[in-house]
C-alpha cells in the first residue's frame, strides 16, 4: 500500500503540476510574436466567463449532492436531508457504501452530456458554449479526482464505493493512475475546444490564443474561487476550499498549458461576439439564494 501511495503522488505530482508548467512555458517560446494587434483586456468578457464558472460549478456540485442523496431517499430504511454543500443520512443499509459513489457518476454523466451538446449540437451563442465547456470542466474534474483519493482513502465516498465492490490495491491503484492520465487528456481537448475571441480577420499564433484563453479560462476561474466559497459556507475552511481549488487547478493548468499548442486551423474561434456577463449574473445571483435560503436548513427526502 504505501508503494502504491508512492506511486500514485508521484504520477500526480508529474501530470498535475511539473508537466503542464514545462509545457506553458515551452508553448510560449514556440512563437515569441503574436500576430495580432494587442487589444485591450476586455473586462467584461473575463467577469463573464467567471460568473459562468461560478454557475457551472455549483450547479455540478448540487448535481453530486442531489445524485448521493436521491438513491438513499429511495431505500428503505434510510432517510436523507439535502443541504446546499452536503447530505447526510439516517438509517442503516447495505447499499449506503455503493450510493456513496453515485455522486461523481452523475457529474461525469453531466460532464459527458454537454461535452455531446458541443460537439453535435448547433451551439452559436458564446455565452451558452463558454456555459457547455465549464460544465465539462466542473464535472470531469469534480469527480476524476474523487477517483484518486478514493483509492488512497477508505472513507472517503468513492473509496465507501470501492470497499462495497472489494476492490484490492492493485485495481483501486489502476483506477487512480487511469484518473490522473485522463485529467490531462480532457485537459487538451477542452484547450482545443476552448473558444477565442480574436480580431475579424481571424488569425491567432501562439501567444494570441495562449492570452486569450488565459483571459477567460486560467484567470476567471482564479477570481471565481471567492465567490464559488460563497456557496459552500457555512463548513470547515478546509472543505470549503480544498475542492474548488483542486477542480480549478487540475483543469486550468492543462487547458492553458495545451492552448498554445492547439492548431490555429482547429482552434475554435468566435470571433469578435462576446458573452455579456448580465445574465450569468442574475443566474448565479439566483442560483445562491436558492443554496441560502432553500437548501441551507435542508430539504428533507424520504
Amino acid at each position: 500500500m504505501k508503494f502504491s501511495m508512492m506511486l500514485i503522488a508521484g504520477v500526480a505530482l508529474a501530470l498535475l503540476v511539473v508537466l503542464p508548467l514545462v509545457l506553458c512555458i515551452a508553448g510560449l517560446k514556440r512563437a515569441p510574436a503574436a500576430r495580432l494587434p494587442k487589444r485591450r483586456w476586455d473586462i467584461r468578457l473575463s467577469l463573464a466567463s467567471m460568473l459562468l464558472y461560478v454557475l457551472a460549478f455549483n450547479l455540478t456540485f448540487f448535481i453530486q449532492e442531489f445524485f448521493l442523496a436521491l438513491p438513499k431517499a429511495l431505500t428503505p430504511g434510510l432517510s436523507v436531508t439535502l443541504y446546499h454543500n452536503n447530505q447526510i443520512w439516517e438509517g442503516t443499509s447495505p447499499l449506503v457504501a455503493l450510493f456513496q459513489g453515485t455522486g461523481a457518476l452523475a457529474t461525469c454523466i453531466s460532464a459527458l452530456v454537454c461535452a455531446l451538446l458541443l460537439a453535435f449540437a448547433d451551439v452559436r451563442s458564446a455565452t451558452w458554449r463558454l456555459f457547455l465547456l465549464w460544465m465539462v470542466v466542473s464535472g470531469a474534474f469534480m469527480a476524476l479526482p474523487q477517483v484518486v483519493v478514493g483509492a488512497l482513502t477508505a472513507g472517503s465516498d468513492l473509496g465507501m464505493a470501492m470497499g462495497y465492490f472489494h476492490l484490492g490495491v492493485k485495481v483501486k491503484t489502476a483506477l487512480a493512475l487511469a484518473a490522473l492520465v485522463a485529467m490531462p487528456v480532457i485537459g487538451l481537448l477542452l484547450a482545443r475546444a476552448w473558444p477565442v475571441f480574436d480580431g475579424a480577420d481571424g488569425s491567432t499564433g501562439a501567444r494570441d490564443r495562449a492570452r486569450s484563453v488565459f483571459s477567460t479560462a486560467a484567470l476567471p476561474a482564479i477570481v471565481a474561487l471567492p465567490a464559488i466559497v460563497g456557496y459552500r459556507v457555512p463548513r470547515s475552511w478546509l472543505e470549503v476550499l480544498f475542492l474548488p481549488v483542486v477542480v480549478t487547478w487540475f483543469s486550468t493548468i492543462w487547458i492553458q498549458a495545451g492552448a498554445s499548442w492547439v492548431d490555429s486551423r482547429h482552434h475554435s474561434r468566435v470571433g469578435d461576439h462576446r458573452p455579456s456577463p448580465t445574465l450569468p449574473f442574475l443566474a448565479a445571483l439566483a442560483l445562491l439564494l436558492i443554496f441560502q435560503l432553500v437548501l441551507r436548513p435542508g430539504l428533507r427526502l424520504g
